[in-house]
C-alpha cells in the first residue's frame, strides 16, 4: 500500500473536505485523522525545535574542540597579539640604516618592516563584539514574532545580551590610549562572537523552551547569582585597569585592590565565573561549551599577564596567582 501523506491540503479545485473524503475512500476511514490548525502549528514547531536542538548541540561540540585547541596554542605556542602584546609601534615601519641592498640592509638579512594591518583599539573592540549583541537581537525578534514567551528563556537571553551590550557600546568608549590590534585578531574575535552569538541565542529562542518552574530551580537560582557575581568582578576589575593611568599618562602600572590582591588576571577570573554561572543557570550543552571556551581562552591570557608583570616589576606581589585565586 502506498505511503500516506502526512499533511493534507485541498487539491486543485477541491476543498479540504473533498480531498479528505477521497483519501478516506482510498486508504480507509481508520487511517485518516484531521487535525486543527493549532495542532499542525504545534507539530511543525516541535519538528523545528528538534532540528535546531541538533544544530546547536553540534555547534557546541565544535566550540568545545576549538576551546581545547585554543588552550593548547596559547599555553604552549603563542600569546595573542593584542594590548601589551601588540607589535604595533615595536617593529620599524621602514629600515633607515645604511648598507647594501635595495632597502639599506645587507643582502640576505630579513627586513624589519611590519606589514601587519592594525585596527584602532576602540573601533576594533566595537566591531569584534557587535555580532554577539546584534545576532541575538535578530533571533529574539524572530522568536517574539513566533510568540515565544517563556520567562526563563527571556531572562537567560537578556543576561547574555546585557554583557555584550556593555562590551559593544560602553567598554570601548572607556578605553584610554589602547594599542591598535592586528586585523587578523579583530577578525578572529568577530568570527567567534558571530558564531557564539548565534549559538547561544538560537538555543534560547528556537531550540529549547524552559517551563516557568525553571525560575525556581536551584540550578537557575545558583547560576544566576554566580553570573551576577562574576559580572560584578569583571566590571570592577575592568574599572581598576581603566583607571590605572591618569589622562595623558602612558606605560603600565601594577593593578591593586579587589580581586587583584589575589590574581593578576582578575578581569579574566570574573568573566570565567560569569559564564560558568550562565552555564549552570541554562543547564545546556551550548552554554557549557561557552563557559569552557571562556576558560580555555582567558586563563592562558591571565597566566601570560602574570608572567609579564613578574618580569616587568621587581616589586610585584609574590603571593598573587595568575587567574584562579590560591590555585593558578
Amino acid at each position: 500500500m502506498p505511503d500516506m501523506p502526512q499533511v493534507v491540503r485541498g487539491g486543485k479545485g477541491e476543498s479540504v473536505e473533498e480531498t479528505i473524503a477521497k483519501l478516506q475512500e482510498k486508504y480507509g476511514m481508520d487511517r485518516i485523522r484531521t487535525i486543527s490548525g493549532d495542532e499542525f502549528a504545534a507539530q511543525q514547531n516541535a519538528e523545528a525545535m528538534e532540528y535546531n536542538g541538533w544544530m546547536v548541540n553540534t555547534m557546541a561540540w565544535v566550540m568545545i574542540a576549538a576551546g581545547v585547541c585554543s588552550f593548547v596554542a596559547l599555553v604552549f605556542f603563542k600569546t595573542a597579539e593584542y594590548g601589551r602584546y601588540s607589535q604595533a609601534g615595536k617593529k620599524k615601519r621602514a629600515n633607515s640604516s645604511g648598507g647594501g641592498g635595495a632597502e639599506g640592509k645587507p643582502e640576505g638579512e630579513k627586513s624589519n618592516v611590519d606589514n601587519t594591518i592594525y585596527v584602532p583599539a576602540k573601533f576594533g573592540w566595537f566591531i569584534q563584539e557587535a555580532p554577539a549583541f546584534f545576532v541575538p537581537l535578530f533571533n529574539l525578534g524572530e522568536a517574539l514574532l513566533g510568540q515565544t514567551d517563556s520567562t526563563p528563556n527571556m531572562i537567560l537571553l537578556s543576561m547574555f545580551m546585557f554583557h555584550y551590550a556593555n562590551r559593544t557600546f560602553v567598554f570601548p568608549m572607556r578605553l584610554r590610549g589602547g594599542k591598535p590590534s592586528p586585523l587578523h585578531i579583530v577578525a578572529s574575535a568577530f568570527g567567534f562572537c558571530l558564531f557564539n552569538g548565534f549559538l547561544q541565542s538560537r538555543q534560547l529562542t528556537h531550540a529549547h523552551l524552559y517551563e516557568e518552574a525553571w525560575l525556581w530551580d536551584p540550578r537557575f537560582l545558583a547560576g544566576f547569582a554566580l553570573f551576577v557575581l562574576g559580572m560584578y568582578a569583571n566590571w570592577r576589575s575592568d574599572n581598576i585597569l581603566l583607571n590605572l593611568r591618569k589622562p595623558g599618562e602612558t606605560g603600565y602600572k601594577i593593578p591593586k585592590g579587589f580581586m587583584f590582591e589575589y590574581v593578576s588576571g582578575a578581569n579574566f577570573f570574573g568573566e570565567i565565573v560569569e559564564w560558568t554561572g550562565f552555564a549552570i543557570a541554562s543547564w545546556s550543552l551550548p552554554a557549557a561549551a561557552f563557559a569552557l571556551f571562556t576558560f580555555c581562552n582567558t586563563a592562558p591570557r591571565g597566566a601570560a599577564h602574570h608572567q609579564w608583570y613578574l618580569k616587568k616589576f621587581k616589586n610585584y606581589p609574590a603571593s598573587r596567582k595568575a587567574v584562579i585565586p590560591f590555585i593558578w
